[in-house]
């Protein structure tokens, strides 16, 4: 582990059980679907722990913790918009909502979602796919 990683034990004294259970199923749910080098670091100004997804230089999503409260991170490039737009209806509205409401910067539209259980996980996963194939079958 990197030597800013948290141990578990402040990552859920942090976070509170219930959510670090949440944060521990997403982090399985996306590693049961992408082989990448996992970055902790600190999480800035608003968060506590950054949490990044990489592989080749690109980041394929982040996690952010703070006091009971864990972020989720995608970022979508133009590429990406374009094929979210295509098939938003795919999408359940909360996720349309997320997006429509997500700031576009210069560098691409900054999707942070603050999941408090496991129910979009799925859907989570469907927005990772926009932006990189899974490679673990």
């Amino acid at each position: 582990m990197p030597e800013n990683a948290p141990e578990s034990e402040e990552l859920e004294a942090l976070l509170g059980s219930p959510l670090f259970a949440v944060w521990n199923s997403l982090c399985d749910a996306i590693e049961e679907k992408y082989d990448m080098e996992q970055l902790w670091g600190s999480g800035g100004k608003a968060w506590v722990y950054e949490y990044k997804y990489r592989r080749g230089g690109k980041t394929l999503c982040a996690l952010y913790a703070k006091e009971n409260c864990i972020g989720f991170l995608v970022i979508f490039g133009k590429a990406e918009r374009e094929k979210f737009e295509a098939a938003r209806e795919m999408y359940p509205e909360s996720i349309q909502k997320f997006y429509d409401e997500a700031t576009t910067y210069h560098d691409g539209k900054w999707i942070m979602f603050q999941p408090e259980d496991t129910s979009l996980f799925d859907d989570f996963i469907n927005l990772l796919a926009l932006k990189r194939r899974p490679n673990r079958k």
